[in-house]
């Protein structure tokens, strides 16, 4: 294969990703640097706010289930348009509630428009990169997730100081339509970009065995899917792997908050200094693999050795509480790493769909694996976290109920990648 030297295309692509990714976590992530304001209007407890995360993750699943299958039918220019526009209109809606409940619905209603955004953002990738760069790629729209995290506690706190917390919640959603415009302006497929040089479409698909997607509109069924071994790997790895995120997304700023007393905008350095760590993550992560197939390594057993280490990286978040205790930073940085690992892990395990699975069929596995992990975080939330904390913090040792997470936390990867590796030992195209 000829490699293009120019960066191409497919990069400006790449960005568009990127942003929208950014949006998505941004918009997700508002909530959490409110919980200390919203817990005092509301009058919260920690089960309601349980609750309400329940309620996106929940929908969240179960658009995932259907919203892979209809971007696959619609095309990822009209499937990734409509689900940031109806996510962006359900962030802004957060601005207006007035209750509790309300607040469920339109977290409920997030959880399902936010639902597009992965298997949208694979299929892309799948469409646009060689299977070579596709780690690399998803590596850098993956971190999208952490610039999200990183520009909220950045922005949030001080929205909801100088204009009220509602506000904080319009101003974030609005950002989505800009990209909307942008995407409207920039995108196209391959085969239809004009934009596009001819030796740089012959790059992207040089190493495909098939026609381009678009020659290909068959849809299997969910049933055809799950009948492969492929489908569960990827689905297990998401289950046990996801919830993490999801666990530091929604529980970093009270977990500041309960064992520093960080609250306001004070805790804007600390939650965007793990965010920022994190940021480095994803892009190696979708390095070091790219490295080891320039060295002439199997695409998926480079994958998969990635992420053993990144897996093995992540144990030592097992001890942030005791060096914790020594001094916050030290807990900071081990959570950074934590998450920064993950991002790598996620960024591989997301390509390993397609290296396994034909385009047509990439935005339906993205999204059953994706629902297996939503439901891996409710299931998280319902046995652990709620009644953890509800417990622990009433008998005053909410640092107890940390601990026990952070154990989970170390764990997870390494059990995921040995159920994985047993699974799909070695590499097994699926063709249609």
């Amino acid at each position: 294969m000829n490699e293009v030297k120019t960066p191409g295309y497919r990069w400006v692509i790449c960005a568009l990703i990127f942003f929208a990714t950014t949006v998505n976590y941004l918009d997700r992530s508002v909530i959490s640097l409110l919980k200390s304001k919203l817990t005092k209007e509301f009058s919260w407890n920690d089960g309601d706010y349980a609750n309400i995360e329940i309620a996106f993750k929940i929908a969240y699943s179960l658009g995932l289930l259907g919203v892979g299958r209809i971007i696959d039918y619609l095309g990822t220019k009209k499937g990734y348009l409509l689900s940031t526009f109806f996510w962006s209109i359900a962030a802004i809606c957060h601005g207006f509630v007035t209750s509790t409940f309300g607040f469920g619905v339109v977290r409920a209603a997030l959880g399902v428009s936010e639902s597009g955004n992965f298997p949208a953002a694979i299929k892309a990738v799948a469409e646009w990169f060689p299977k070579k760069e596709r780690a690399m790629a998803t590596g850098i729209f993956n971190s999208g997730a952490n610039i999200g995290a990183i520009v909220a506690p950045l922005t949030v706190p001080f929205i909801a100081v100088f204009w009220g917390w509602r506000w904080a919640f319009i101003l974030t959603g609005a950002i989505g339509f800009i990209w909307i415009a942008l995407w409207l302006i920039f995108y196209e497929i391959p085969s239809r970009q004009k934009r596009l040089t001819v030796a740089e479409f012959n790059y992207i698909n040089a190493d495909e065995e098939q026609p381009p997607a678009e020659q290909h509109p068959m849809q299997l069924s969910w049933l055809k899917l799950l009948s492969y071994r492929q489908t569960w790997a990827f689905s297990i790895g998401k289950l046990l792997t996801d919830p993490i995120w999801w666990f530091y997304l929604f529980w970093l700023p009270d977990f500041l908050e309960s064992q520093y007393k960080v609250t306001g905008t004070a805790i804007a350095l600390p939650v965007a200094l793990v965010y920022t760590i994190s940021v480095f993550g994803s892009v190696l992560g979708g390095y070091i693999p790219k490295l080891l197939m320039e060295r002439n390594w199997p695409a998926f057993k480079a994958r998969k050795i990635s992420m053993l280490f990144y897996a093995i990286v992540v144990t030592p978040i097992v001890f942030a509480q005791i060096l914790g205790g020594v001094n916050m930073w030290l807990a900071v940085f081990i959570i950074g790493l934590a998450a920064a690992a993950h991002q790598a892990w996620s960024a591989n395990i997301f390509t390993t769909v397609s290296d396994m699975f034909p385009k047509n069929a990439v935005g339906s596995v993205t999204g059953i694996g994706g629902m297996f992990g939503s439901v891996g975080g409710v299931l998280l939330s319902l046995l652990v976290q709620k009644s953890l904390f509800i417990h622990y913090r009433a008998i005053n040792q909410i640092e107890t109920a940390y601990y026990i997470m952070f154990v989970v936390c170390g764990s997870a990867y390494i059990l995921a990648w040995v159920i994985m590796h047993f699974m799909i030992p070695k590499l097994k195209p699926i063709k249609f």
